[in-house]
């Protein structure tokens, strides 16, 4: 019986490719789930830190605009509403002309800068010291772009009820809308036991003067 030739490819020739046996297949398709499983993950990683970035940003902003260096709120003169800020004071905590109702209140305005301020505020701490159960005195740190906490603690008035100004840069709003020229500090503004505004002293007001006021406005004698 004859044998079957095989033929022999020639020398140079490329041999024929053979099909991966299925078990190479399998590790192949395990290999690229995972490798696809991998950048899902990363994906989504990426996804919850940009999330969390933006709640971060907004906090922050929430924290600039409406906290402690906050610069919102109501800038009218016979109707303001400030951040407050102090050693006593929580965060978000307001201060407000309406809360100082049934009793007449000197709101006195001062800045960590301000010559004038630091010469007047020893006899305002005085004065407010002896009247503290006939007169309200308010502080609002406007036109600070420093630590506000300078003039009050240096003085002994952090007691007071201290507010910053709002508006944009060091924030001056309330001081302007009460009559002050930019960088003209310090202001002492004078309410009734209602609100209503009796007096605006521009500049720095002497002891006398200050007392003067009072008796006048007021009635309380010294």
């Amino acid at each position: 019986m004859a044998t079957k030739n095989r033929r022999t490819p020639p020398k140079g020739a490329p041999k024929k490719s053979q099909a991966p046996a299925p078990g190479k297949k399998k590790a192949e398709r395990a290999t690229a789930r995972a490798a696809l499983a991998k950048k899902t993950q990363q994906r989504q990683r990426y996804a919850i830190w940009g999330v969390i970035g933006m709640v971060f940003a907004a906090i922050v902003v929430f924290s600039f605009v409406g906290g402690g260096t906050g610069r919102t709120g109501v800038a009218l003169a016979e109707a303001w509403d400030l951040p407050a800020f102090g050693p006593n004071a929580e965060t978000d905590e307001r201060v407000a002309l309406a809360d100082f109702a049934g009793k007449p209140t000197v709101v006195n305005f001062f800045a960590s800068w301000c010559i004038e301020c630091d010469n007047e505020l020893p006899y305002f701490a005085t004065i407010s010291d002896q009247l503290r159960s006939e007169v309200n005195f308010v502080g609002v740190a406007s036109e600070e772009p420093g630590n506000p906490m300078y003039m009050p603690g240096r003085h002994g008035v952090d007691w007071w009820p201290l507010a910053r100004d709002i508006g944009s840069g060091s924030g001056n709003d309330l001081a302007i809308a009460l009559g002050m020229r930019p960088g003209a500090m310090p202001l002492t503004a004078f309410y009734d036991d209602g609100g209503r505004l009796l007096d605006v002293n521009l500049g720095a007001i002497s002891e006398t003067a200050l007392k003067s006021n009072i008796t006048s406005l007021y009635g309380i004698q010294f």
